[in-house]
Parts: structure tokens; sequence; C-alpha cells
């Protein structure tokens, strides 16, 4: 009996009562039949390519506006890392396949949910791997190196390091710094380390907030549901997430004032406090958006805005100073 089936009828057998529709998805499709193209849609997690938007930030820092080339090139490698981190997911879903299933919100995701076979998961990661090493080697060997090395801490999170404490949260921070070496590197611009820094805050600050929003979400079942929560406590999160908010906030103040001769930059930092104390309110809500961070910052009007503000003013303030 193959694996896929054989899941299948162990979880109908556990929940007789379900629901036709819900029964229907945990159900291994028939051998041969074409996947529906939504739970792949799903599963390659595309609202999660935001976070490659950090690959911009060296290009615009630099203030190449307008450098045709340089902007295809940028677009090279943000195409090159959304299909690592697509890769990257389908990896991890599969290697968390019963572990989601026992999530009320991740049970739903494709291969957890038996849409898509764990075989055929790891297969398009494979071609989306190969294509993004080649799109990164396109770029220089220094842009290969660096999505080697992206897709190896990936790969080590999903397989060992997102069940160590503290290091499981480093390394989606050291993803990001990554990221924005990645972008710097691809465009031939000098790499600030004001932006490796700010980034890597950022990224720590996001990655405590999505920890504690699920471990209020686990409750007693959080050893169950993902290892490392159970060395954290919501007491220790909300002190790492208070330290990690105002290491973000002085790092990036502390960047305004050097950014341009007159300081203009100085000008921002109040939507950057806004935006994490925004969040904040967001990831402490009942709702506990901070589980998500991705779909808060893509739904939430007024952090958007708040965004979109900061990037037009330091576009302007740093291509006019």
């Amino acid at each position: 009996m193959p694996p896929e089936t054989e899941t299948a009828e162990r979880t109908d057998a556990l929940a007789p009562e379900a629901s036709p529709a819900r029964a229907s998805v945990g159900r291994a499709r028939p051998p041969g039949r074409i996947p529906l193209a939504a739970p792949w849609f799903r599963a390659l997690r595309p609202l999660q390519w935001t976070k490659n938007l950090l690959l911009f930030a060296g290009l615009i820092f630099a203030e190449r506006y307008g450098d045709a080339a340089s902007w295809i090139d940028a677009l090279v490698i943000f195409v090159a890392y959304c299909a690592a981190s697509s890769a990257s997911y389908l990896v991890n879903d599969v290697v968390d396949i019963e572990r989601d299933r026992a999530h009320p919100v991740k049970a739903s995701r494709p291969i957890a949910a038996g849409a898509i076979a764990p075989r055929a998961a790891l297969v398009v990661a494979g071609l989306l791997l190969a294509g993004a090493l080649a799109l990164a080697a396109a770029l220089g060997w220094a842009s290969a190196g660096l999505l080697v090395a992206f897709v190896g801490i990936q790969g080590a999170y999903s397989l060992w390091l997102k069940h160590l404490v503290i290091i499981d949260v480093s390394a989606i921070a050291l993803l990001f710094v990554i990221r924005a070496a990645a972008g710097a590197v691809a465009v031939d611009v000098r790499l600030s380390p004001w932006l490796v820094l700010c980034s890597g805050l950022l990224a720590l600050f996001l990655a405590l907030a999505k920890r504690r929003a699920e471990l209020a979400v686990a409750g007693s079942d959080h050893s169950a549901r993902r290892p490392a929560l159970g060395s954290y406590s919501l007491p220790l999160l909300d002190q790492l997430i208070t330290i990690a908010a105002a290491a973000t906030i002085s790092a990036y103040s502390l960047y305004t004032f050097t950014a341009t001769d007159s300081s203009a930059m100085m000008l921002t930092i109040p939507f950057v406090i806004f935006g994490l104390f925004r969040y904040l309110q967001l990831a402490y809500s009942p709702a506990r958006s901070g589980e998500e961070p991705e779909r808060t910052l893509a739904s939430d009007i007024p952090l958007l805005a708040t965004i979109a503000l900061w990037g037009v003013s330091a576009a302007l303030i740093l291509a006019f100073d």
C-alpha cells in the first residue's frame, strides 16, 4: 500500500465524523491524476516572496534608480531567491508533514492535507533549486555562493536548527542578512553594514513575535507542534521582543545620523517606530496575527501605509539630499 494512501486511511479512521469535504482533502489522489494548480500555488507560498523584496535594498540605497541593467540583475536575483524559497518550503512541509497535521492552521497546507504527494513535492523542489542556482550563477560566483549558503541554512533550519531554542530565530535573522548581501552583490554595490545590521535585527524581532504567537496558540501542546517552543515562555519572549525592537530602532536611528550630509533621513525614524509598534499591537491582539508575519504585513492598511510612506520619503531624501 502506498504511504500516502496508508496515511489517508489512518486519518479517516481516526476522524469518522469529519465532513465529506474535509475527508476528501485527506484522501490520497488516484494514481496518474494531474494535481490542480491551486494546491501547488499554495504550497509554493508566493506570499512569502515578499521577504525577498529586501534584495532590492542595496540597489535603492545605492541610488541606482535609473540604471536599467542593475534593475534587471536585481530582478534576476529576486526570481532566483523566490524559487529557492519555495523549494525550501516544499522540503520543510514534507519533513513536518505529521506535525503540521496536528496544527490547527498548518493542517490545511496542501502536503499535510494530502493534496500533493511528498515525492512530487521533492521533485518540484529539486527543479526549483536547479533553476535558482542557474540564475544566481549567471550573475557571478559570489551570487551563486550566497544562494548556496541561503539554501544550506534553510535546509539546516528545516531539519535541525528550528528545534534549537534561540538558534532557531537567529537562523531566520541570518537568512535575511544573506538576502540583503545577495541583493547588493548582484548589482555590484557596496554592502552597507547598516543594511546588514538593521535587516538582521528587524528579522529577529519578527521571528520572536512569530514564536510568541505560536506559543500562545499551542498552549500546553507546544512541544508536540514545535519542539523548540518547549524551551520558550511568554515572559521570556516578551523580554526578547522588547530588546529586539529597541535594538532595531536604535540601529536604524544611528544609521540615519550619517546616511546623508544633512541628516535628513532622521525624518523617517517616526515611520519605523510606528511600524514596529503597530506590528506589536497586531501580534498581541486576540487574533494573534504575529503567527504569520507575511499575512499581517500584507493585509493591515495602517502598516502598509507606513511602509509606503517610509519607502517614498527615504527614496526622495537619498535622491535629492
